[in-house]
C-alpha cells in the first residue's frame, strides 16, 4: 500500500502541493474570524453542587470578581490639595466607560438619621472638599470612626486607603476591558505625576487583563523563538538551507491550519490553545528530521534520487504515521475530560499533529524532487564522528554492561518513587508570578495592607422569608462574622449585619462605641432602615435577596494557594459554621470565585491524571496491535514510564507542586517519547529478519541507524520546549523545564534501557503462525514493486 502511495505522491506532486496551498489559503482566510477568550475558564462542571451554589449566588447577588482596587499608602494624600486631587481622580474614574461605580475616601457616604422621615439616609461625608486643612482633618477623623469602612477602605494603623472600582460584567468579559483598564491606569498615572503619590493596582479585573496581555506577548515570542531554535538545529544537523527552509515552511502551513481550525470549530484562543502553534513547531519538525535522514541515507546507498525519495514514504511512512498518532493520542485523550478548554486543546492539537504527518509526507518528497540531489557536503552528517562515537559507546554499554544499566535504572526508579511521595497538589489564582514582577509587588501591597483582594463569599439561607430581619438570626450571623474577623488571613466581613451596626452607630451620632447590633429595644427603629431599603436600590440590596430570606457575607483574602485554602475552608470555617448554626434551620455555604477556582484546579488535575491513564492504555493497545507479544509490549512501555517517574521524583525533591500546567506534562510527554520506541522497534524487527533473527546484531544495527535520528529529534524537542522557560509565568516555566527533562530522559531510556531489555529478554524467535501488524510494514516484504519514476 505504501509503495502505491509513494508512487501517487511523486507522480502528482505538483497537483498535491497546489491542493495544500489552496487549503492553506482557505485556513488563512478563516483565521481572520478567530477570537480571544476573555471569560474566566469554567472548569468545574455545571452539575457540580458547588458550581450550582455559585451560579445561584451570582443570579441573586451579582458578580463577586468584578472589583478593581487602587491602593495608596502615603501620608501626603491627606494634605488638602492632594486630597482634592484624589476627589478629581474619583470623579474621572466614574466617567470611564465600563465602570459602574467608584467608592473611595473622597466620595465616602455615611448613614445619617433623618428624624423627619424616621429613616436613615446615605449622605456624602465630603459634599465639597474643604478649603482648609483643619476642616479636612476633622472630617477625616469622622471617616476613621466609621467602623463599617475600617479595614475595607481604610487601614487605621498607617492610613493606607483604597479606591474600589466596580466593573460592568459585559466589559469585564470582552476586549473592551483592556481599554477600560488602560483608562484607569492612565488616570492613576496622571494623579501620581501631579502629586508624586504612588498608586498600586489589583483586583481580578486588573490581574486578568494584565495576565492576558502578557500571555499574548509570550505566545508570539515563543512562536518566533521556536522557529529560530529549530531552524538553527536543523542547519547544524544537515548543513543545508533547503533542509531548514522547507521543514519550517511545512510547520508554517500547519500553524495557519491551527488558526483556521480554531476559527472553523468556533473555539476561542485560550492560554492552552494559544500554545498549540509553538508546540506544533517543536513536535512537527521531527517528522522532517526522520524523512530527511532516511532520504540522505538511501541516496548515499544507491545514488538514485527518486528511489530514495520514494523510500521515505515506502519504508518509514507507516512508522511515522503511527508515531504521529501516538503523539496525537497524548492530546486526543483530553477529549475524555469534562472540561471544555481541555477538550478544545486536545481536539485542535491532536487533529493538527495528524495534519502535520500528511503535509510532511507530501511536501518533503515532492519539494526535494524538484531540486538537485544532496551533495557530499549535505551527507556528511551521516558520518558525523562525534555522533558515531556516542552511538558506539551506547552499543558497548548495552552489550557489555547490561547489569549496571539495570542497577542504575532500578536505583533511579526507587529514588523517583520516594520523590513522588513528596509531591503536593497546589495552585494559585495568580500562577507563580516572579517575586520581582510589578504585579506581584502590587498584590503583596494589598495583602499586607488589606488582607488581599481575592473574593470569598458566604451565603446564609435563613429558611424563611424576611428571616434576615429576625434579630436571633442576625446575632448568629454576627457571631460567625466576629469569628471570621479574628482571622489574620481574612478581611473584615461585609454584610447586612455590617449595615445594621453602622445604622446603630449613626443613630448615636456616629459614636464608634455603638458599632454593634441593636438590642431588642433599639431594633424596632433601627431595623426600619432595612425595611425601607427593601423596595429601593440601596446598599443593602446587594447583600440581601428580594425575599429577605438569604444574605451574603463578603470577604477578601490573599492568594494563599489551594492547600491552605482547603485547610481554611474545611478545617477552620466549616467546623465553625456547624458549631454556630448547627442548632438552627439556617443553611450556610462558602462560595465565590476563589474556592471555585481552587476546586476547578483540583478537578483539572484529576482529569489530566485520568487522561494520562487513557493515553497509557491506548498506546499499550497500539503496541499490542503492532507486536502481538506481551513481552514486547512490556519491553516497549518500560523505557517510556521511567522518564515520567523520574520527572515526578524531580518535582517532589525540588518542591514543584502538581498543578494543571505540570500535570499536563505527563500525557503529552508520554505520547511524544513513545515515538522513539516505535521507530527503534520497527527497525529492530526489520534487522531481525535481515540477520537471521540474531538479537545482538539486530540491536546494534538498529541503535546505529535509528539512534542518530532519535538524538536529532530529541535535541530539537529538548530545546523546543526549553524556550518556555523564558516565560514570566511559573506554570509555563515548569511546563518547559519538566517536559524538556522528560523528553531528554526518554531519549536515554530508549537508547540504553530499551536495547538492554531486548538483549536480556527477547530471544529473537518468531512464531510463524503469528503475523503482527509490524510485519506488514513494507521493509518486511521481499520483492516489492519498484517505484515509478
Amino acid at each position: 500500500m505504501w509503495t502505491h502511495i509513494a508512487n501517487i505522491i511523486l507522480k502528482f506532486r505538483i497537483t498535491l502541493m497546489v491542493i495544500l496551498g489552496v487549503i492553506t489559503l482557505f485556513m488563512a482566510y478563516q483565521s481572520q474570524n478567530i477570537l480571544w477568550s476573555y471569560d474566566m475558564a469554567n472548569i468545574v462542571p455545571d452539575n457540580d453542587p458547588d458550581q450550582i451554589v455559585f451560579k445561584e449566588f451570582k443570579e441573586t447577588f451579582g458578580e463577586d470578581g468584578n472589583i478593581l482596587a487602587l491602593g495608596i499608602l502615603d501620608s501626603a494624600l491627606y494634605e488638602q490639595d492632594n486630597f482634592k486631587k484624589m476627589r478629581f481622580l474619583t470623579n474621572e474614574l466614574e466617567r470611564i466607560e465600563g465602570i459602574k461605580s467608584v467608592l473611595g475616601l473622597a466620595n465616602l457616604r455615611m448613614l445619617e438619621k433623618n428624624d423627619a422621615k424616621k429613616r436613615f439616609e446615605l449622605e456624602p461625608l465630603f459634599p465639597e472638599i474643604p478649603e482648609d486643612q483643619e476642616t479636612l482633618d476633622s472630617l477625616l477623623g469622622i471617616a476613621k470612626d466609621l467602623k463599617f469602612y475600617s479595614g475595607q477602605l481604610l487601614n487605621e494603623e498607617n492610613g493606607a486607603t483604597l479606591i474600589l472600582v466596580t466593573v460592568d460584567k459585559k466589559v469585564l468579559n470582552s476586549e473592551d476591558r483592556f481599554t477600560m483598564i488602560d483608562d484607569v491606569v492612565r488616570a492613576g498615572k496622571q494623579f501620581s505625576e501631579i502629586t508624586g503619590i504612588e498608586i498600586n493596582y489589583a483586583g481580578l479585573p486588573y490581574v486578568r487583563a494584565v495576565n492576558t496581555l502578557k500571555i499574548k506577548e509570550e505566545l508570539n515570542k515563543f512562536l518566533v523563538f521556536s522557529v529560530i531554535v529549530t531552524g538553527i538545529i536543523l542547519f547544524f544537523f544537515f548543513r543545508s538551507a533547503k533542509a531548514v527552509f522547507f521543514p519550517l515552511i511545512i510547520i508554517g502551513v500547519i500553524v495557519v491550519w491551527v488558526m483556521g481550525s480554531l476559527a472553523l470549530l468556533q473555539y476561542k484562543i485560550t492560554l492552552l490553545t494559544g500554545l498549540i502553534p509553538s508546540i506544533i513547531v517543536v513536535i512537527g519538525i521531527p517528522n522532517s528530521v526522520y524523512m530527511l535522514n532516511k532520504y540522505h541515507h538511501e541516496y548515499s546507498t544507491h545514488g538514485d534520487q527518486m528511489k530514495a525519495l520514494g523510500k521515505i514514504i515506502q519504508n518509514i511512512g507507516v512508522v511515522t504515521f503511527i508515531t504521529n498518532f501516538t503523539t496525537a493520542v497524548g492530546f486526543f485523550v483530553l477529549v475524555f475530560t469534562d472540561i471544555p478548554i481541555l477538550k478544545e486543546f486536545g481536539i485542535v492539537a491532536g487533529l493538527n499533529i495528524m495534519c502535520t504527518f500528511v503535509v510532511s509526507t507530501i511536501m518533503i518528497p515532492s519539494v526535494f524532487s524538484l531540486f538537485k540531489p544532496p551533495s557530499q557536503r549535505h551527507l556528511k552528517h551521516l558520518e558525523f564522528k562525534a555522533l558515531g562515537s556516542v552511538l558506539n559507546f551506547l552499543d558497548v554499554a548495552v552489550h557489555k554492561h547490561r547489569k549496571l544499566v539495570f542497577l542504575l535504572t532500578i536505583v533511579l526508579v526507587i529514588a523517583a518513587g520516594y520523590g513522588i511521595s513528596k509531591v503536593k497538589a497546589n495552585s494559585y489564582m495568580v500562577d507563580d508570578l516572579p517575586e520581582d514582577s510589578p504585579l506581584k509587588k502590587e498584590l503583596t501591597f494589598f495583602e499586607t495592607q488589606f488582607s488581599g483582594v481575592m473574593p470569598l463569599e458566604v451565603i446564609v439561607d435563613t429558611g424563611k422569608k424576611r428571616g434576615v430581619q429576625r434579630m436571633s438570626n442576625l446575632r448568629k450571623v454576627n457571631e460567625f462574622e466576629m469569628f471570621l474577623d479574628s482571622m489574620d488571613l481574612i478581611s473584615q466581613p461585609v454584610s447586612v449585619v455590617s449595615f445594621i451596626k453602622a445604622a446603630r452607630q449613626s443613630f448615636y451620632k456616629q459614636n464608634p462605641n455603638y458599632y454593634s447590633l441593636p438590642n431588642n429595644r433599639e431594633s424596632n427603629f433601627i431595623l426600619r432602615y432595612l425595611k425601607e431599603e427593601g423596595d429601593q436600590e440601596g446598599i443593602a440590596k446587594s447583600f440581601v435577596d428580594s425575599t429577605g430570606q438569604m444574605l451574603r457575607i463578603s470577604l477578601k483574602m490573599p492568594d494563599i494557594g489551594s492547600i491552605r485554602m482547603d485547610s481554611l475552608v474545611n478545617e477552620v470555617i466549616t467546623p465553625k459554621i456547624d458549631e454556630i448554626f448547627g442548632d438552627t434551620d439556617m443553611i450556610v455555604k462558602v462560595t465565590g470565585t476563589v474556592p471555585l477556582f481552587i476546586k476547578g484546579n483540583k478537578f483539572l488535575i484529576d482529569n489530566l491524571i485520568t487522561s494520562m491513564i487513557f493515553a497509557f492504555c491506548i498506546i499499550a493497545v497500539i503496541m499490542a496491535m503492532l507486536f502481538r507479544n506481551v513481552r514486547m509490549i512490556i519491553i516497549s512501555l518500560i523505557p517510556n514510564m521511567i522518564p515520567l517517574l523520574i520527572t515526578g521524583g524531580i518535582m517532589g525533591y525540588f518542591g514543584i507542586p502538581l498543578k494543571p500546567s505540570t500535570a499536563l506534562i505527563f500525557s503529552i510527554a508520554f505520547g511524544i517519547s513513545v515515538d522513539d520506541s516505535i521507530h527503534f522497534l520497527a527497525k529492530y524487527r526489520q534487522e531481525l529478519f535481515a540477520h537471521n533473527f540474531f538479537v545482538p546484531i539486530a540491536v546494534s544495527k538498529s541503535l546505529r541507524e535509528t539512534g542518530a535520528s532519535m538524538i536529532y529529534t530529541s535535541i530539537i524537542l529538548f530545546f523546543g520546549f526549553v524556550i518556555f522557560t523564558a516565560s514570566e509565568f511559573g506554570g509555563t516555566v515548569a511546563l518547559g523545564k519538566l517536559t524538556s527533562i522528560t523528553l531528554l530522559l526518554a531519549m536515554f531510556a530508549n537508547l540504553i534501557v530499551l536495547p538492554a531489555l531486548l538483549l536480556q529478554f527477547d530471544t529473537g524467535k518468531i512464531n510463524k503462525k503469528e503475523h503482527p501488524l509490524i510485519e506488514e510494514f513494507p521493509e518486511f516484504k521481499e520483492g516489492e514493486e519498484e517505484l515509478t519514476k
